[in-house]
């Protein structure tokens, strides 16, 4: 499919008199290209690398929209990041900028880990920069920095899980279909769409949450050693704040821009000046710290133009707000 596609381009390139004079490397088409490195704030000093965390937090991979490419998965392109961070000798600290609604339970844990890790192993400072929506497992992440800052007008918290289901029993009794699934045990099919959960099933996957939860409050409590764990409980409901609420109840640091997160940064590693640096692929232009690349898994700018529906989540747990959502 990639070769008639090229091939195709070729043959029109020809028609219209044009001559190709760069060579088409087929091989290279599917593949997302190496990481380059663009200073997007800065003249002089050491590097401090801006990592974004933007998007519904998963583990999968993108294809382009034309189905050519495929990019790196939020975890994959976060660790790429880390490591180049790691075996540059002149970063001495990360930015997380995260500007995302959540995703699921594992991806957000493991985000989140290998930030943690990265700090731990390398002795470098990490604040996180709340832009936009940073809600469920997107505050989830900001809990590896050592800081917390939030745009003035970002929303973040919907502390919980939540496992998304329907159920379509009603609708088939309408037209006549029967569920006829069999399972090994009771509780095998619980949660499925094709009949009503029973109470039981409810008691069950409600530990799972439970559980889950904990964790979440145990993250949270390790983040913010300044609020008691009953203090956080309380927090966290599920509800949304807005960056002043978060301020108030001791979620978040301080509110201001990008360029006081980058200021707090340089404090704490220690340095007057500072070149605030991303990692990017060939296809993808940096200007200035503002500048973002084009999507990698679902990119967030607007509560009302994240392109992903409830519908599309994929049966699981979620570090997610739904309400950033489509329906």
């Amino acid at each position: 499919m990639r070769f008639r596609i090229v091939a195709s381009l070729g043959a029109l390139a020809v028609l219209s008199g044009c001559i190709l004079y760069a060579p088409v490397d087929l091989g290279a088409l599917g593949s997302p290209g190496k990481l380059q490195e663009t200073v997007v704030l800065g003249r002089a000093g050491a590097k401090l690398a801006l990592i974004e965390v933007s998007g519904v937090i998963a583990e999968a991979d993108s294809r382009s929209r034309i189905g050519i490419s495929e990019r790196p998965g939020l975890i994959v392109e976060t660790r790429n990041a880390l490591d180049r961070a790691a075996a540059d000798e002149d970063v001495v600290g990360i930015l997380l900028r995260i500007n995302s609604p959540g995703g699921s339970v594992s991806a957000s844990d493991t985000l989140h880990h290998e930030i943690e890790s990265w700090k731990s192993e390398h002795k470098h400072p990490v604040v996180a920069y709340l832009n936009g929506i940073a809600t469920s497992g997107g505050y989830y992440v900001a809990m590896a920095s050592d800081r917390v800052i939030a745009h003035p007008s970002s929303v973040t918290g919907s502390i919980g899980v939540v496992m998304p289901g329907l159920s379509i029993e009603g609708l088939m009794e309408k037209y006549g279909v029967v569920d006829q699934t069999l399972t090994s045990g009771k509780f095998k099919d619980a949660g499925t769409l094709l009949r009503d959960m029973s109470s039981e099933e409810r008691v069950q996957l409600s530990s799972v949450i439970n559980d889950l939860f904990a964790r979440f409050v145990d993250i949270v409590v390790k983040g913010r050693p300044e609020l008691s764990r009953e203090e956080i409980t309380t927090l966290a409901d599920g509800r949304v704040y807005s960056a002043r609420q978060a301020l108030e109840s001791g979620l978040v640091d301080e509110l201001g821009y990008l360029e006081d997160a980058v200021e707090e940064l340089e404090t704490r590693a220690g340095i007057s000046e500072s070149r605030v640096v991303t990692y990017h692929r060939a296809n993808q232009t940096r200007e200035n710290i503002y500048s973002r690349g084009p999507n990698i898994s679902v990119q967030v700018t607007d509560v009302n133009l994240l392109p992903i529906r409830r519908s599309e989540l994929a049966p699981g747990f979620y570090y997610l707000w739904p309400g950033a959502l489509e329906p």
